[in-house]
Formats: C-alpha cells, structure tokens, sequence
C-alpha cells in the first residue's frame, strides 16, 4: 500500500519571517526520517486557509503547519470547514505559540520537528482536543472581546523584532489611547451577567500573546471553556495587575469574574473589536461561542 504524503503548510512571514528561514531545515528532518512532503506556501492572509481546505477535501488526512497561531488558526478552521478527520501537526515558529504552548509541545521548533517526524514515522496514537466556535469561525486556543482585541489590532501593525514585548507595548499603547467599557449582556447555562466591562477573554487554552497566563485553569481536551469577565479599570489599576496576569496570578482579583462554560451568548450595547487565536475579526455586537468537546486530532 502506498503511504500518503505529509501536507506540509508553512507561512513564510510568521514569526516576523522566522518560519520561511526555517523552512529548509524542516524539510531537512522529515527527509532523514523518511517522511515524504507535500509543501504548500501561503501566499496572503486567509490563504493557508483555503490551501488547507482543499487538501483535506482532497482527502489529506495528515496536516502540518509550520507557523504561529495564526497559521494554526487559518488551519484549523480550513480542516473543521471540511469533514474534520485530518490530524493535525505542529512546528511552533511564530511569536506567541501560545497553542504550542497550551499543547505541551516544545517551542525549541528544530525540537518539535524531531518529536513530529518520530511520531509519525511511528504512526503514534493521536490526541483529542477540543475546538472553540464563535459565531461562523473557529477557533483553536481563545476569543477576546473589548480592550485585548484592541491590543491585538495595535500589536499586529508592528513589525519590530522583540517577540512577545510587541504585545506589552501595544498593552500601553492603548491605554494610552482611553480604554472602552461598553455594556455586555452574558448568558450561559448558569451564569447572567450585564454590565460595563473591560474585556471578556473565552479560552480553550491559559495563554494569550505569548507572555499573558490568562486562564490558568484552562485543557484544551476537558469538553469546557473558561470565561473571564473584567469590570472596568483604570489605566493604573492596569498597570497593577499586568505582572498578575502575566504570572496567572490575577484570579482572586475583585474586579475578574470566572466561570467554566460550554456555551456563552454575548450581547455588546455598542460594536466592539474581537480576535480569535490572536486574529481581528470584524467589528460585532452579538457573539455566539460554543466549544465541539474533541473535535480535532492532534499528530
């Protein structure tokens, strides 16, 4: 029986350009471990998306990517778009990693790419995780919605090479430009909430731009979601509670609500920014988020 190639997915610019550097020692390892490829390069934003899509219609059922959570995040959602039985690899080379990271899979990318080939070479038993909805998108470690999409937009506009402190930054960037707390109407299974906030982070995963622990609680493979809800702070309150946040030390703070759902409903007074895996999405006042307990495997 003829073995399938590996598809092979790699966003030549993620990580401000570290993957494209890297692509050639990729191949180099899969070649001596006797993996044939299939590469595929995106060329644009949402275009690793549809090269995925296709491959899995086509009937790849082995997926790598090569790139960061966006990569992973156009992946993911080209895969679930299809019927999802393609397995998912992957080679951590972006700034954040924060789904890597969430994954238990080493950020050392030279390191991950061994561990892969030997798994694969082995045909290693997969692992099931689970996958966030919002709305018609997926999404593989978190949604934001309010200030940390703002920071999100502000953070992608740079293109400096400091890694994670490009997140810090923008951070101050726009509390510096005034921080919004429209009103949000929540509703979950068990949970009302309405007020103004700050921000309302749903993870799948604890960590959000690379540096920020942000739900210290969360598996992405025990069928739930974290919600967290921030009342409105102020720019010092702020300040105060990043070393917090970024050591996952901010739970017990007055101003955080918790809860773990399956499904959320959010109603916004005003349309508000929001990401997924760290990816702007359209302005919005109505978001429907749901988790599909172990819908992906991952290589």
């Amino acid at each position: 029986m003829t073995v399938q190639p590996v598809s092979l997915f790699i966003n030549p610019t993620a990580g401000r350009g570290r993957a494209g550097r890297r692509l050639s020692r990729i191949q180099e390892i899969f070649v001596e471990s006797g993996i044939e490829i299939d590469l595929h390069a995106s060329r644009a934003m949402g275009d690793l998306e549809e090269l995925v899509h296709a491959e899995v219609c086509a009937g790849a059922d082995r997926i790598i990517v090569a790139g960061g959570d966006g990569s992973i995040h156009e992946a993911v959602n080209g895969i679930m778009r299809a019927e999802p039985t393609a397995r998912l690899g992957i080679i951590p080379t972006g700034t954040g990693n924060d789904f890597a990271k969430a994954c238990a899979i080493p950020l050392d990318w030279e390191h991950a790419t061994r561990l892969l080939a030997k798994r694969l070479s082995a045909n290693a038993i997969s692992r099931r995780i689970d996958i966030g909805r919002m709305n018609d998108r997926y999404f593989a470690n978190g949604a934001g919605i309010g200030f940390d999409a703002k920071v999100t937009r502000v953070a992608q506009s740079y293109q400096w090479p400091i890694g994670d402190l490009v997140y810090l930054y923008a951070i101050f960037r726009c509390m510096a430009d005034g921080i919004a707390t429209p009103d949000m109407t929540l509703v979950t299974d068990h949970l009302q909430w309405s007020g103004p906030v700050t921000l309302v982070s749903i993870s799948n995963g604890p960590w959000v731009g690379g540096m920020f622990h942000i739900a210290p609680m969360a598996d992405n493979s025990d069928g739930q979601l974290e919600l967290i809800i921030a009342d409105p702070v102020s720019r010092l309150r702020i300040t105060s509670l990043l070393p917090k946040l970024m050591r996952g030390k901010h739970m017990s703070e007055h101003e955080i609500t918790h809860t773990s759902v399956r499904r959320v409903h959010i109603e916004a007074s005003a349309a508000v920014p929001s990401h997924l895996d760290g990816e702007v999405q359209p302005l919005a006042t109505s978001f429907d988020i749901d988790v599909l307990a172990a819908a992906l495997d991952l290589l």
